[in-house]
């Protein structure tokens, strides 16, 4: 019952707080919208209101490691495991620029899903051949206009918490690109939100951990299916691993 009525006041929370923010990002892209072509101020202003809920929630204490790794004009494509809902909220936490690539659903989710749609994120309808060509297409602009780009080569949130197979649309976009790849490896979110829940299951420390980064010479002779095995284990070994 306990977590039951905190996890009604933690979802009452991230409501209310939307219905307080999402205007503030409006007036934001319309005042920055002529002159911030890539919406990195927006952006910003997404990621703090990601970190509101991490911050402000002792159940889920967040530590980022290797954030250094992250070049202040580095242009990537990264990747992360996905374990959680909650994986979108704590990568917002590293503050750096990015656009994501999302299933198209998230797109629709009132006064989240359009603030989205403000920050120019990449829409993906799956099993849609056209929105994957779409997709792959946008990520290369946003990679050529100076935007960094991160996915979840999983494609979806693993049942179980272990690392699904790798599909090779990032690493495809990286060569294609020419664009060095950055590995992120996400662990404590799983067994904080399980997929297919929605109460919060005490008090479960989540890491970040950033990897570092591949340079597209290190990958330019290498096929997609290899690259995207590659960077599967880079990722299982660093989840594996105890907190450094």
């Amino acid at each position: 019952m306990l977590r039951r009525g905190l996890s009604t006041l933690f979802w009452g929370f991230l409501v209310a707080s939307s219905l307080a923010l999402f205007p503030i990002a409006c007036l934001i892209w319309l005042a920055t919208a002529p002159l911030d072509r890539r919406r990195r101020l927006l952006h910003q202003f997404t990621c703090f209101w990601a970190s509101l809920y991490t911050w402000l929630n002792p159940a889920w204490p967040v530590r980022i490691e290797g954030r250094e790794k992250i070049r202040r004009d580095g242009i990537y494509v990264m990747v992360a495991n996905h374990q959680s809902l909650l994986d979108i909220l704590v990568l917002f936490r590293l503050f750096t620029h990015f656009k994501w690539v999302s299933k198209i659903e998230n797109f629709r989710i009132p006064l989240i899903g359009w603030n989205m749609s403000l920050n120019g994120y990449i829409k993906l309808r799956r099993g849609s051949r056209e929105s994957v060509v779409a997709m792959l297409r946008a990520s290369r602009d946003a990679l050529a206009a100076g935007s960094s780009i991160l996915l979840f080569p999983e494609g979806t949130r693993s049942e179980t918490g272990s690392l699904r197979a790798f599909k090779t649309g990032a690493f495809e976009i990286a060569k294609s690109a020419r664009c060095p790849i950055l590995p992120i490896a996400v662990s404590g979110t799983a067994a904080a939100l399980p997929k297919r829940g929605l109460v919060l299951q005490g008090r479960h420390p989540i890491r970040i951990r950033v990897l570092e980064e591949l340079p597209w010479e290190s990958f330019q002779g290498t096929s997609a299916e290899e690259l995207a095995a590659r960077v599967r284990e880079l990722i299982a070994a660093e989840i594996a691993s105890p907190a450094g």
